[in-house]
């Protein structure tokens, strides 16, 4: 699938002191409006279509009113529908995932956001990936649920500052910590830099791993110096902020 350019809002101002000397959990969205949370970061849709009418169609459907019912008591869930009448070809394999630290009101509302906006992203395509600020909702006719997939999706780095090294190295100590707990989510900072990362839970935990690692090496490369970095994989993503700084603008906030 063609992934479009990634919009990505502001990150949340520092709203807790810590230590100079270690890393800490942190929530990083305290406060989470509906707004915030449907804000895009990018989409990909198939080059193939389905008629309309088909059976492909009712799958889709289907697909997409299960995911919506299923985030209001669960922050995760994948399905495969097929339903009577159609073929092999007509199967459509879906899931979402919701950002670790949301209510399960917020997770519904956000999946439920997600669902709605595919038909304007991807009109009648065989498949279609959406990441918003609070979720991540994929349907597709090929099989992925439990697939492992490190491909780069959207990445977005911050303008250089130079080198400032307590920066880097505080940035290097929270993306080592986020990686060390082994969880499908985790958020943390240190002063000024914040971090967080996360995982689509149909993958292992110990290809959860590999896919943070591999996400995070290429943020630290790419991302450099940058007072701010995205990097969103195919089953994983790691962001870091700087304190005071946005991903919108690229520029300081006073």
């Amino acid at each position: 699938m063609n992934c479009q350019e990634a919009y990505l809002l502001p990150s949340p101002p520092n709203l807790a002191v810590f230590l100079t000397t270690i890393v800490l959990p942190l929530v990083l969205f305290p406060y989470s409006s509906a707004s915030s949370l449907d804000s895009f970061i990018y989409v990909g849709c198939s080059q193939t279509k389905y008629s309309p009418g088909s059976p492909y169609e009712s799958n889709v459907n289907s697909v997409l009113a299960s995911l919506v019912n299923s985030a209001s008591i669960s922050s995760f869930n994948s399905f495969k529908i097929s339903l009577p009448g159609s073929t092999q070809a007509d199967v459509v394999y879906g899931l979402y995932q919701c950002r670790g630290d949301l209510t399960t009101p917020e997770c519904h509302h956000c999946v439920a956001s997600a669902v709605t906006r595919l038909s304007t992203f991807c009109v009648a395509t065989s498949g279609c990936a959406l990441q918003l600020e609070g979720c991540f909702v994929k349907y597709d006719n090929a099989p992925f649920l439990g697939a492992q997939d490190k491909t780069v999706v959207s990445k977005k780095c911050g303008p250089s500052i130079g080198y400032e090294s307590d920066m880097l190295a505080r940035r290097d100590a929270v993306l080592a910590y986020l990686t060390g707990g082994g969880q499908y989510f985790r958020e943390g900072g240190s002063e000024k830099v914040q971090g967080m990362v996360q995982c689509i839970q149909d993958v292992s935990m110990n290809e959860c791993q590999d896919c943070l690692s591999e996400a995070i090496q290429r943020l630290k490369s790419e991302c450099g110096s940058s007072p701010w970095g995205d990097m969103f994989l195919g089953k994983c993503y790691a962001r870091y902020s700087g304190s005071g700084y946005s991903s919108e603008s690229g520029h300081k906030c006073n």
